[in-house]
């Protein structure tokens, strides 16, 4: 089952990666969301952690920032915790 503490580990280190791409280019949060279009308030909850950005909105967000959706992801990682876990059918 996938805990809340790792949803917002993985939120946070999305909008860090956001973050730090958008500075890399040089922009503002309001010159970026200008560029995506999306709404300023809302990339700033995304770069926080504090949004839940839907595909559509990271498809615009990677080419806005000119790289692949798998790119955009780089060091977004979930780690399940299954490997070498017991499930109830194993037991």
């Amino acid at each position: 089952m996938v805990r809340r503490d790792d949803i917002r580990r993985v939120r946070a280190n999305l909008g860090r990666r956001i973050h730090d791409l958008r500075e890399a280019q040089g922009w503002s949060q309001y010159k970026f969301a200008q560029i995506v279009p999306i709404d300023r308030t809302y990339l700033i909850g995304i770069e926080k952690g504090r949004r839940n950005p839907t595909v559509d909105n990271l498809i615009k967000i990677s080419q806005g920032l000119g790289v692949s959706l798998s790119d955009l992801c780089i060091g977004v990682e979930y780690d399940s915790g299954a490997e070498g876990q017991e499930t109830e059918g194993s037991r």
